[in-house]
């Protein structure tokens, strides 16, 4: 929410401890949550505590089946990468270092409809292949082993959709070398 990746009740936040989700509710503003406020819910997203959880649970939950190496996701709608996902544009280009490292490819999934299985479906199909998606007219999602590392590739793929845009303003995009990407993603690895 300071960042300026979500505005008013925008976004979701999971972190996965065992066998509990720990997600934060719907229809409220992530810069005035508090931690008594965070749902639990088992890893179906049904409430243990008798809270709602975010309508986008079935969204988390998809990642967390898919991905037994994801311990949190954030789901936020940062701007400039909003901007890329609504024109269907992949964050996908290896422009600097740190992007190829942190984010790797950053796909365009189809769109489906906010809260419903066809998203749900959508994020399921392309998050064992990446560390970051774009969502068709929606927004974005990251992925990460802690929340710190979530929240770093979403702030990361803000930076990155910023400085392609603005290399695409300027009419000039150079790419990394080929054998600097691969000595890169050997990295990411690690």
């Amino acid at each position: 929410y300071a960042r300026g990746l979500i505005s008013g009740n925008e976004g979701n936040i999971s972190v996965r401890e065992g066998d509990v989700l720990l997600i934060t509710p719907p229809g409220v503003c992530k810069g005035f949550l508090t931690t008594d406020m965070i749902v639990k819910t088992d890893l179906a997203g049904r409430p243990l505590d008798g809270q709602r959880a975010s309508t986008e649970v079935l969204m988390h939950t998809v990642v967390y089946r898919r991905r037994p190496d994801a311990a949190a996701v954030v789901h936020a709608h940062p701007p400039v990468a909003t901007g890329f996902a609504v024109a269907g544009m992949a964050l996908d280009q290896p422009l600097i270092a740190e992007a190829v490292v942190t984010l790797g490819h950053v796909p365009v999934i189809p769109y489906g409809a906010p809260s419903t299985a066809q998203l749900a479906d959508n994020v399921g199909a392309a998050v064992c292949a990446a560390q970051a998606l774009l969502m068709a007219n929606h927004g974005a999602l990251t992925v990460g082993d802690s929340l710190y590392r979530a929240w770093e590739r979403m702030e990361a793929l803000e930076q990155v959709a910023r400085i392609t845009l603005v290399t695409r303003l300027l009419g000039v995009t150079n790419l990394l070398p080929a054998a600097d990407v691969a000595r890169l993603v050997e990295m990411r690895g690690r």
